[in-house]
């Protein structure tokens, strides 16, 4: 088969037929097509030290999401006519999808392009084995309402640091690719690659999940779509939101529309939902703008997006420029109020600790004696607080277990939380 005519779409986020430029791109002009998903072990490996089942990167209740994200992805395609491809890295995820590329002899990559420090240099890998091989490349824009590149490039090559700043340069988004289809060109031959079916959580090796909360969100394309259908059928609802009047104790019918995860895993495309959301505004006589409107959550999150995108280290304190200096970069507070550092340099007056001896003895400012060591070495103190957690945990569910030919009824029954109590449970495993 001629390579020009295989074309394969990896699957990472956008978890969606739905407005997924990458899809649709690969559709065309392809004779066979290899909707492809990569387990990745960096994100699914069990983690022993975890305070509780799951990854190092993810719990349970991410993990399931997951999995019943792709299961619904895996109908949707089979409907059109095509199947999505499960492979398995053993280490690499580049590594697997390079050596699927090579040995299906494929012509053209499309995907979606990802921001985050882990997805580009994972993605590079890819597009430099597809540029040394002849493969064209696709990777649109979709996860995201805006490109954070191309923001930070209106702003002068620098993120914008204030969402008001943010919305007067981003304008309106591109509109969601709306055309739909009623079947997608066949799977070419795989050879003898072991193409996997969407394991069960039970099978990743979490060890006893059996009291593990189930969450009342189901992941996948075909929830989320219900989700945001039945949140925007109250039209004036939607024209009258305003963030911070939602009641956040409200459980039975929360506040919000609980699209968060349907958004983070792709299963919603954040353009579609904003163009919904328009549809409704312009048939209404009034409605809120942002920040505080429907509209504006999702800017937030765009906003979000590009200020990590464009500061390095975003995610850390080490490195990181804007987590303690953007409204105070010389340390003029610090130096009114803790006279003792009033001389020492400004690339010093946040981590005075790390000062050389040279430059603390210049200040007249040595750590240990003028000035307390760090009480938290945090590099050190997080992981043996990982660990100890780890062990409280595995220690309470082996008191937890019923004597030998016992049962409760506890631990027939698994737990069903209530919305609030679900992201509670979330926020704990964020952070």
């Amino acid at each position: 088969m001629d390579a020009a005519t295989a074309v394969m779409v990896w699957f990472r986020k956008g978890l969606r037929v739905h407005d997924n430029p990458a899809l649709d791109a690969a559709r065309r002009g392809a004779v066979r097509l290899y909707p492809v998903f990569v387990l990745d072990p960096r994100y699914l490996r069990p983690e022993p030290a975890a305070p509780s089942p799951g990854s190092a990167r993810a719990g349970v209740a991410r993990v399931r999401f997951l999995l019943e994200s792709l299961s619904d992805l895996d109908a949707r395609l089979r409907r059109l006519g095509s199947r999505l491809l499960l492979l398995r890295a053993r280490d690499d995820v580049a590594d697997t999808v390079c050596a699927a590329l090579k040995d299906w002899n494929i012509g053209k990559l499309c995907f979606e392009s990802d921001t985050e420090p882990y997805a580009l240099a994972r993605d590079k890998k890819v597009m430099d084995f597809a540029a040394a091989s002849g493969i064209d490349v696709f990777s649109p824009t979709s996860h995201t309402l805006f490109h954070p590149a191309k923001i930070i490039e209106k702003n002068g090559g620098r993120p914008p640091l204030t969402y008001q700043s943010f919305v007067a340069i981003a304008g309106q988004p591109p509109e969601p690719v709306m055309e739909e289809y009623s079947e997608l060109p066949p799977v070419g031959d795989t050879g003898g690659y072991e193409l996997l079916s969407v394991p069960e959580v039970e099978e990743l090796g979490y060890g006893d999940i059996s009291q593990e909360e189930l969450s009342p969100f189901r992941g996948g394309e075909t929830e989320a779509l219900k989700r945001m259908t039945e949140s925007l059928q109250d039209k004036e609802w939607v024209a009258r939101f305003e963030k911070p009047n939602g009641d956040p104790s409200a459980f039975l019918k929360p506040a919000t529309t609980v699209l968060s995860p349907y958004l983070k895993f792709g299963c919603l495309s954040s353009r579609y939902f904003y163009h919904c959301i328009q549809e409704i505004y312009r048939s209404a006589k009034k409605h809120t703008n942002p920040p505080v409107s429907l509209t504006g959550q999702l800017l937030w999150r765009d906003f979000f997006y590009t200020v990590s995108f464009g500061t390095p280290n975003f995610d850390q304190m080490r490195g990181n420029k804007i987590c303690k200096q953007k409204y105070d970069p010389n340390g003029n507070y610090i130096r009114h109020f803790i006279p003792v550092l009033k001389d020492m340099p400004r690339e010093y007056i946040y981590e005075p600790w790390t000062a050389p001896l040279s430059i603390q003895k210049k200040a007249k400012c040595i750590i240990g004696k003028d000035y307390p060591k760090p009480v938290v070495v945090h590099e050190t103190a997080s992981k043996e607080c990982r660990k100890r957690m780890g062990e409280a945990y595995a220690s309470n569910r082996l008191d937890e277990k019923p004597a030998k030919g016992k049962s409760s009824d506890s631990s027939r029954r698994k737990r069903q939380l209530t919305p609030n109590s679900a992201k509670i449970k979330q926020v704990k495993r964020s952070s």
